[in-house]
């Protein structure tokens, strides 16, 4: 295949979920490196902690100047806090009154410490039935979302691969959009969940470290 471990390795990058953007020092912690580390990279070209880092930020200094005291739309994300009924409530006033709902994705469940617990996609589809809205997803697992994340990479859908532990969002999402996408037993996965999509995942690896050594191996 035509694509380099740097093109894939960026195309891997820019599909982060947000709670890289909404908590950024409990990322950092996650993945081993501090706030206040060099970022710089290899050659001319930025790193990919770079990238990774400067889109963090960048992104949060936007979402953070964003003022909320006359709302008009409504955009859910991963906020736990915050599902409870007088917000969902006003949510719901909002978008009765014309208000755009907009879902940053439509996760069913994610992973914390003490077990898997409501991602922000029954609370957007709650509010969808009631007010007999569509939200509009700009996150997984619309195929717009992975191939944005492509564009400027270098890299076809078809020389890319999702590496993900959610086969509907992750790997189903990417494969829409033409990518190959490996599902990891890791994480949120749970069993027969590579059943749950059709086509089913090009590969299911027991970590993202053997889905990885896959790639090098076999597909370049």
């Amino acid at each position: 295949m035509a694509f380099t471990l740097y093109s894939l390795l960026q195309a891997s990058l820019l599909i982060v979920n947000a709670v890289a953007v909404l908590h950024e020092e409990r990322f950092l912690r996650h993945v081993g490196w501090g706030s206040d580390q060099g970022i710089g990279g290899f050659g001319e070209e930025p790193g990919i902690k770079a990238q990774l880092m400067n889109l963090i930020r960048s992104v949060r200094t936007v979402m953070r100047g964003i003022g909320t005291d006359d709302p008009n739309a409504v955009v859910v994300g991963l906020a736990p806090e915050h599902f409870h009924y007088e917000m969902m409530n006003r949510a719901f006033r909002l978008i009765l009154n014309g208000a755009p709902l907009i879902a940053i994705h439509k996760a069913r469940y994610f992973k914390k410490k003490d077990g898997l617990s409501l991602g922000p996609g029954p609370f957007v589809t709650g509010l969808e039935y009631a007010t007999d809205t569509k939200a509009m997803v700009v996150g997984k697992p619309e195929k717009t979302f992975f191939l944005e994340a492509l564009r400027g990479t270098g890299c076809v859908p078809e020389e890319a691969v999702m590496i993900g532990d959610d086969c509907r969002d992750d790997v189903g999402g990417a494969q829409e959009a033409g990518m190959r996408g490996i599902l990891v037993r890791t994480g949120k996965y749970r069993p027969a969940d590579e059943d749950k999509i059709n086509p089913a995942p090009y590969l299911t690896c027991e970590s993202f470290p053997e889905a990885v050594e896959h790639i090098l191996q076999r597909m370049l």
